[in-house]
């Protein structure tokens, strides 16, 4: 029914998920922690948040949650990855640990810890035509590059040295910094639109 808030899920097994949660909930949503597939068959949308990729990797396998994001992603499920997000939402990463899987679904190559230790980590303003004239403060913690965007997915943002840092495919959205800590936002208000278009949000 219109006027309802959107319903969308945060992975709730490893990162910064309590900052999205309360992101999400200030912007009029309904958030759910995600931990078992019943609790992402009842959501219309999903946060990956940042984290450690290759332990939200072995987690959600554990927890069975592998294969119904696989398949959530498929469906058409609107979807927004922060840094280790990204990660898990590339089709390829490299410098990956030995036997980590990613779900796949944006057309990126992403390159992991692309920046560095997380005393490396730093700010930056970046020009995002896509959400409007204002620059986005961004806030890159350990976070991965993507070094190759496949012809699906198009990207959103570079840093000055052309490396891209945000890219989007369809209704996934996928970022190396973390907008949740920068009081940035504009991804999640994307992400948003997304979910409220969704065929699933109507169904």
């Amino acid at each position: 029914m219109a006027g309802n808030p959107p319903k969308v899920g945060v992975l709730a097994l490893q990162g910064d998920v309590r900052e999205h949660a309360a992101l999400l909930e200030a912007l009029g949503a309904e958030v759910t922690l995600v931990r078992r597939p019943a609790e992402l068959a009842a959501v219309d949308g999903l946060v990956i948040p940042g984290g450690e990729s290759s332990v939200i990797d072995k987690l959600t396998r554990i927890f069975g949650m592998q294969a119904p994001i696989r398949a959530a992603i498929a469906d058409g499920m609107p979807m927004l990855g922060t840094c280790a997000g990204l990660i898990m939402l590339a089709d390829t990463v490299t410098d990956a640990i030995e036997g980590q899987e990613s779900f796949g679904g944006l057309d990126v190559v992403v390159r992991r810890n692309a920046f560095g230790r997380q005393v490396e980590s730093f700010e930056a303003e970046l020009a995002i035509p896509a959400l409007g004239a204002e620059p986005v403060k961004a806030a890159f913690i350990r976070g991965p590059v993507v070094e190759s965007v496949g012809p699906d997915a198009e990207a959103l943002a570079s840093l000055p040295d052309g490396r891209v840092v945000a890219v989007e495919q369809g209704g996934l959205l996928g970022i190396s910094f973390h907008p949740e800590i920068t009081g940035e936002t504009r991804f999640h208000e994307r992400f948003l639109e997304r979910v409220r278009k969704s065929p699933r949000a109507s169904a």
